[in-house]
């Protein structure tokens, strides 16, 4: 019989540890033959990304030496970063930022790394991404972003010898940014992406395609398609020799092929079949060996993964709902894939029903999640401000151990995402469970600006940041509330970076949560225009308006100018390395609510950067978290207390009367 217990004091086999015990980041897959290359972050050893190999035999082996970690910092949110070729590996080293190079042959030990790219005048000063190798393997083709000593940073597409000999030289140049250099199959053309402040990608960018000439030289240049109003993504050119791409120019992501005018229709459908490219490389088509693509598309939270025929989309029936990292070989793709009960997967899956997919590697070494303990997502839909309908997805309390007592509603944890173009997902987030196995209920919001569902849902949020994605993750915690799922006085926000601001925001100009967690919020929008890297330095023109034009505006929806509508208590984590969401941004938060009397806790942590990847970090954090949330909503998690520091505790909830 389960044990009657409050909300957010049920025991769960959920622990922190489990939350980074036998856990990697899967990423860039690559095939060579019957061999596969992959990266794992791995959170044991600092976050270090290592890329791997499994071989024929199913075997498997580290291909960097401890003291690498294969990782970019160009934009400063890096993505692709390793290009398999036939004689070893090409990947950008994360403690300099040059390109290495691992001579490993089919079947073969990895042999020892060499540098190809030369050490530049100060540290990580020259970085590089998005690596392609011609298809004789002379040349290696990237995006450079150098960082001169005055401070300024320029980006290009550069050329160098795979050998190391020597640099060739830029290929385009004299746009603010530059990605996706993809090489013909016969080696002769180049095409790549480029587009200029204050568009993000995701905005409107420009696809070119160029001769490539003898020695790593292009010709002249033709636009394939895109503009400032136009978001080109994934150039991609099939087994055949013919380019292809995604646009939203019908405001979905769809996919295309260039036919030398306004590009062939391949795939149409009011579905996003691709995502924001806040990193480099993804990938969410690929082309079978014969020349068929396999296509993803999301309606909303879940993905569909389907192979093109004749123009009609036959799905792949497998048991995951997400999708990403597509590599196609011959009669079959490879991808990661999830789902709302299985973590991370890399699989290859049978194209044509010759055979079920195989697991080639696992996210999580260990078990996964116990059946019992997982709550599923559900999509809501719910009115919100203006008329407008934004969607969610609903987590419930779930344990098996336990039950509340009678008439118990539970707190809710509202969760803004990052971005803001980010999205919920239904992948099984070890996260999102941990909370729901201790009784707390969790709201995961696709506020107005959230990617799939289309150009016009994502460009809502324009000049409305601090508005539109607070108004809709308050009315999807009333909307719950109003529908008898969760406790009106107990509601919760956290977010990360851009989904920090949300909560900040939340916290400073509403009256109804009752405590917040700020992951490496933006507490100051206008110092986060003044101070931040390049790839986002004018991305607030449009969330919010032309900096230094807007500067009231900026003042206007600035947490940290309007303390006095604070009135809950705040955690707050930040790594101390962090580039994207500097430091400053939390300690003035963390001055403001000192000044005021709010009970508030900041964590600092040395060594992480923006999003936190060392196994300790991870741990403490979410204990931090729940802990903190315990004392204020009135429940005693089953977990040991951490040690935590809360400043002015004295104004806690039920300080006054000693409990």
């Amino acid at each position: 019989m389960p044990v009657t217990a409050p909300y957010g004091s049920w025991r769960s086999p959920i622990t922190a540890d489990r939350l980074v015990e036998a856990v990697v980041r899967l990423g860039q897959p690559h095939i060579r033959g019957a061999e596969v290359v992959w990266n794992e972050g791995r959170p044991s050893e600092a976050g270090r990304v290592v890329p791997v190999r499994r071989g024929a035999d199913g075997s498997v082996v580290d291909v960097v030496p401890d003291g690498f970690s294969a990782r970019t910092l160009v934009h400063e949110y890096g993505g692709a970063c390793t290009a398999l070729t036939r004689t070893g590996l090409f990947f950008s080293n994360f403690s300099d930022q040059r390109v290495w190079f691992t001579p490993m042959a089919p079947g073969a030990e990895p042999g020892t790394p060499v540098a190809i790219t030369p050490e530049p005048a100060s540290p990580r000063a020259i970085r590089y991404a998005d690596l392609a190798v011609t298809p004789e393997g002379s040349t290696v083709i990237a995006v450079q972003e150098t960082h001169g000593e005055d401070g300024v940073v320029t980006n290009s597409i550069s050329a160098f010898a795979a050998d190391g000999s020597r640099s060739i030289g830029v290929l385009a140049e004299g746009q603010d940014f530059y990605s996706a250099p993809r090489i013909s199959p016969d080696g002769d053309q180049l095409a790549w992406l480029s587009w200029d402040h204050p568009n993000m990608p995701w905005d409107g960018t420009t696809l070119w395609v160029a001769d490539l000439r003898g020695g790593g030289a292009v010709g002249p240049a033709r636009v394939v398609a895109g503009g400032r109003q136009e978001s080109i993504s994934q150039p991609r050119w099939s087994p055949d020799g013919r380019l292809h791409y995604l646009s939203d120019r019908t405001g979905w992501w769809n996919l295309y092929a260039d036919d030398g005018t306004e590009g062939e229709a391949i795939f149409i459908r009011e579905a996003e079949m691709g995502g924001p490219d806040w990193i480099f490389g993804q990938s969410s088509y690929a082309f079978l060996t014969d020349g068929r693509p396999v296509v993803t598309w999301s309606d909303g939270a879940a993905i569909t993964m389907a192979v093109l025929e004749d123009g009609t989309a036959r799905p792949l029936p497998t048991r995951w709902t997400s999708f990403g990292s597509l590599v196609g070989t011959d009669g079959a793709v490879l991808a990661l894939a999830a789902s709302p009960s299985e973590s991370a997967v890399l699989v290859r899956v049978p194209t044509d029903g010759a055979g079920e997919p195989e697991v080639l590697a696992r996210s999580r070494s260990g078990q996964d999640i116990e059946a019992g303990y997982v709550s599923a997502p559900r999509a809501v839909e719910f009115p919100s401000t203006g008329g407008r309908l934004a969607h969610a997805l609903y987590y419930p309390p779930v344990n098996p151990d336990f039950a509340a007592p009678e008439g118990e509603l539970p707190p809710l944890v509202i969760m803004s995402h990052g971005g803001p173009t980010a999205a919920a997902g239904t992948s099984l987030d070890p996260e999102t469970q941990y909370f729901t196995s201790r009784g707390l209920a969790v709201v995961d919001v696709d506020y107005g600006g959230s990617t799939g569902y289309g150009r016009a849902y994502r460009q809502a949020l324009q000049g409305q940041w601090g508005v539109m994605d607070v108004d809709d993750c308050v009315n999807a915690a009333l909307w719950l509330a109003d529908q008898g799922e969760v406790d009106r006085d107990r509601l919760a926000i956290r977010g990360g970076s851009a989904g920090g601001y949300t909560t900040l925001a939340a916290l400073a100009f509403r009256d109804v949560f009752a405590v917040g967690a700020s992951h490496y919020g933006v507490a100051d929008p206008a110092a986060l225009a003044r101070d931040t890297h390049k790839f986002e330095s004018r991305y607030l023109d449009g969330l919010i308006g032309p900096w230094p034009e807007a500067e009231e505006v900026y003042r206007e929806r600035s947490p940290i100018h309007h303390t006095d509508g604070l009135n809950c208590p705040l955690i707050l984590f930040q790594g101390l390395e962090d580039k994207v969401v500097p430091p400053d941004q939390a300690e003035m938060m963390a001055e403001a609510l000192r000044a005021k009397g709010i009970p508030f806790a900041y964590l600092a942590f040395p060594g992480e950067q923006h999003g936190f990847r060392q196994a300790e970090t991870i741990t403490t954090v979410i204990r931090a978290e729940v802990a903190f949330y315990g004392q204020v909503l009135g429940f005693t998690p089953a977990d040991p207390a951490p040690e935590l520091e809360i400043e002015n505790a004295h104004a806690l909830p039920g300080a006054a009367a000693g409990t």
